[in-house]
């Protein structure tokens, strides 16, 4: 049987929550085995964009990336909030290092291509550098990745976070038994957005279609929905949504997404 593997994506409202994220990260320092963060950052970036006079872009929720835009996301991302917790996480006696898809080349992607939106510097994970990551958890290092790869010639790229998440564990997949838990502020997945008690436990790829079709999940959920069956597809065992109640007690309620 193969080591046991939990990636963790904390979500965005958590990162800007300072006591959420604490708790967040209190109980991901308690996990026990194999482990690795990944966090975004984009509201924050964005408060950054705009104290230095520079109006964010956004179409349909979708961060555009500009060569300004870059820069900023990176400060935020790699520095201001990757090292917060990476320092919190060092206090919690998890002996965390943060990293950028850069670092020891573990995550490349390419830019997207222009048509029919120039997204900017945008990049769409192409290959991750599994045995470079699975040595650093060997080595008793738990990883925390932001929101940014590259694209091997030098150029820096703002990757979605859900996604990263999603690769990671695809990629761990061939030497762990990966598991993949996207951790918000809301229970799990909801039937009804106005009623957080409404949270569908069990998400099989038709029942996500006919949420889709009703308009009962859309926005950010959408592009997380689709990178939880893109997981489940390709051999991770088991994908979770949930918040901070989950990753303290699994029994507690979140949703599990089936095949």
């Amino acid at each position: 049987m193969s080591d046991k593997l939990r990636i963790i994506k904390v979500g965005g409202n958590v990162i800007d929550d300072p006591a959420a994220l604490s708790e967040v990260l209190h109980s991901f320092s308690k996990m026990e085995g194999h482990k690795i963060l990944v966090h975004g950052g984009g509201k924050k970036a964005s408060e950054f964009s705009r104290k230095l006079g520079i109006e964010p872009q956004m179409i349909n929720g979708r961060r555009i990336t500009s060569a300004e835009d870059i820069d900023i996301v990176t400060m935020i991302y790699a520095g201001l909030i990757n090292k917060n917790i990476v320092a919190q996480l060092q206090a919690f006696a998890c002996n965390a290092a943060g990293f950028t898809g850069a670092d020891g080349n573990s995550i490349l992607s390419i830019k997207r291509p222009v048509k029919p939106i120039d997204f900017g510097f945008v990049g769409d994970v192409k290959t991750v550098n599994h045995p470079v990551i699975s040595q650093w958890l060997q080595d008793g290092i738990c990883p925390v990745f932001c929101a940014i790869t590259h694209d091997g010639n030098g150029q820096l790229l703002n990757t979605n976070a859900d996604t990263i998440a999603s690769e990671l564990a695809i990629a761990l997949a061939k030497e762990y038994e990966t598991e993949l838990i996207y951790c918000f502020e809301k229970q799990g997945v909801l039937a009804n957005v106005a009623d957080d008690n409404s949270v569908i436990e069990k998400i099989d790829s038709s029942k996500y279609e006919a949420l889709k079709n009703a308009n009962s999940i859309h926005d950010g959920m959408l592009p997380k929905m689709e990178n939880c069956f893109h997981a489940l597809k390709n051999k991770v065992s088991k994908v979770c949504i949930g918040n901070i109640n989950f990753l303290k007690d699994e029994t507690s309620v979140h949703s599990t997404l089936i095949l």
